[in-house]
């Protein structure tokens, strides 16, 4: 008889969970922008530690979703949207690389995951899941950044992701179409899952033309 895998599963730790969570939270204008933050009351809300929270909010700072301010506490930075469009044209160019690396190198454990992504994305649309869709297109951002194998475009890419995704969450309502952001993600990771390239990066830029589109509408708005 073969012996079974005893190996244990891999849990988040307490730093990644607040970070996520915080993440989140921060994303889907729960926290606003502008607003003061507490470790203390972060701790206590979210029932993890003040450290892993310290951690998580230095993560967050380095992307750009708050502000550690010496003796005046933690804000949640503000939005700015001409400044959303000069993050976008860097944006177009590291995404586009990344997925058609992705398509390139993904293990046949990543595709599969890209694959679920797509499903659960077209499944976000037909609900008009705002949330839903927000959680698979971390996991999204997440597996790209793994899978294409560079950890340089890798890095750069996430200090601008949480920065798009709470951009577009709160224009999305107005000037957006979630359901059509939801089948754009899906058209890249399903290439991505079947090893196309250039389609892979062809999807790409049709996404990153929906988000410029979109944020244009929101400075005209």
């Amino acid at each position: 008889m073969a012996e079974m895998d005893t190996k244990p599963e891999k849990t988040p730790s307490l730093t990644e969970r607040a970070y996520k969570e915080l993440e989140e939270m921060i994303v889907t204008l729960q926290l606003e922008p502008g607003s003061v933050l507490s470790e203390a009351a972060l701790a206590a809300q979210l029932g993890i530690g003040r450290t892993p929270i310290r951690e998580a909010l230095h993560r967050l700072a380095r992307e750009g979703l708050v502000m550690i301010l010496p003796r005046r506490g933690i804000l949640v930075s503000e939005i700015n949207i001409r400044s959303q469009l000069k993050l976008l044209e860097v944006r177009r160019e590291i995404e586009r690389l990344m997925s058609r690396s992705a398509a390139a190198r993904a293990t046949e454990e990543e595709r599969l995951e890209f694959r679920e992504i797509a499903d659960g994305m077209i499944t976000a649309a037909e609900t008009d899941d705002d949330v839903t869709f927000m959680r698979h297109d971390l996991r999204f951002n997440q597996l790209v950044a793994q899978a294409c194998r560079n950890e340089y475009a890798a890095n750069t890419m996430g200090l601008m992701a949480g920065l798009v995704r709470r951009f577009w969450f709160m224009h999305h309502k107005q000037v957006a179409d979630m359901p059509l952001a939801a089948k754009r993600h899906a058209d890249v990771a399903l290439a991505i899952a079947q090893g196309e390239r250039e389609p892979a990066a062809a999807a790409s830029d049709r996404l990153v033309d929906y988000a410029e589109d979109c944020t244009r509408a929101s400075l005209d708005a």
